[in-house]
């Protein structure tokens, strides 16, 4: 991989590590069901007006936008709401890596090579130190919850592989416009029109400074640069990058929730940022 893709992918850590901090904001301010539903009808709305739709087949579209912006925020939404904290769900949020190459080899044939597996290895075995320090206190539906949009994340990052070389844009706004409806449909189902209602009546500035973060810079930019990524390269390529997102995730969540980063945790960073390089460092030297 390139180093100025290298550096987009960072980018995109960096976003998506922050954007579990606003996450957490957004469903202590409002219904978690109903803000994430606000958040995908921005990224989708006026935008669909203005972009054409991708070059992929329509179920594909909609199957995108299913995945990454139903299931995976329906679900990891009520996980933070029921008590996930925000440092933690972007740890746990990465076994999407080990859905994605294996869904990716299921369907689409990639093998990963055995430096990718070895290195994915050590990055995990990271993540596992690090969730020994903070999974004792977690209980089992949130924690479920959040291993279940991990698996969407997989779905939707196969999905984009198979959508080929589309305008990343058109997929992302396209795809959104599949989200909105079924996640007010659940939101009214199981959180109801009263705490809608309060949540319409009352929404504020901050309320929209929130869901424009998550629309704009997390959704769509982010979004946009890792559909941009997974066209070019493999999948077993690319999702290790994420691998990096708790690393951000931990540190933005001490310096704006006031959550604590341990001695424990730290070294299971640095084994994380480490599996990452023995990955990347082979990739380069087998190109």
């Amino acid at each position: 991989m390139p180093i100025r893709h290298v550096l987009l992918a960072l980018v995109v850590v960096a976003i998506w590590g922050f954007n579990f901090v606003v996450i957490k904001l957004s469903v202590e301010a409002m219904p978690p069901l109903f803000a994430a539903a606000l958040r995908f009808l921005a990224v989708a709305i006026p935008a669909v007006f203005f972009i054409k739709p991708p070059k992929a087949p329509a179920w594909l579209v909609i199957a995108y936008g299913l995945a990454f912006g139903f299931a995976l925020y329906a679900f990891l939404n009520l996980s933070m709401a029921w008590g996930m904290p925000a440092g933690l769900s972007s740890l746990v949020l990465q076994v999407q890596a080990f859905f994605t190459m294996i869904i990716a080899f299921l369907i689409l044939g990639e093998r990963p090579n055995r430096f990718q597996i070895m290195g994915a290895g050590v990055a995990f075995f990271g993540i596992a130190v690090i969730a020994t320090e903070r999974l004792s206190g977690t209980e089992f539906l949130p924690l479920s919850f959040t291993v279940l949009a991990a698996l969407a994340w997989g779905v939707a990052n196969v999905l984009t592989r198979m959508a080929g070389r589309v305008n990343p844009l058109s997929l992302t706004v396209w795809g959104s416009l599949a989200a909105p409806l079924p996640l007010l449909a659940l939101s009214l189902l199981t959180e109801g029109g009263a705490a809608i209602a309060t949540a319409i009546s009352s929404f504020s500035l901050s309320d929209a400074g929130l869901i424009a973060f998550l629309a704009y810079p997390s959704s769509m930019l982010g979004g946009v640069i890792w559909a941009w990524l997974l066209m070019r390269h493999p999948a077993s390529v690319v999702a290790p990058f994420t691998l990096l997102v708790p690393v951000t995730g931990l540190v933005s969540a001490y310096l704006v929730l006031g959550e604590t980063i341990t001695g424990v945790e730290i070294l299971g960073a640095m084994f994380v940022i480490a599996g990452l390089a023995v990955t990347l460092a082979k990739r380069r030297s087998v190109a």
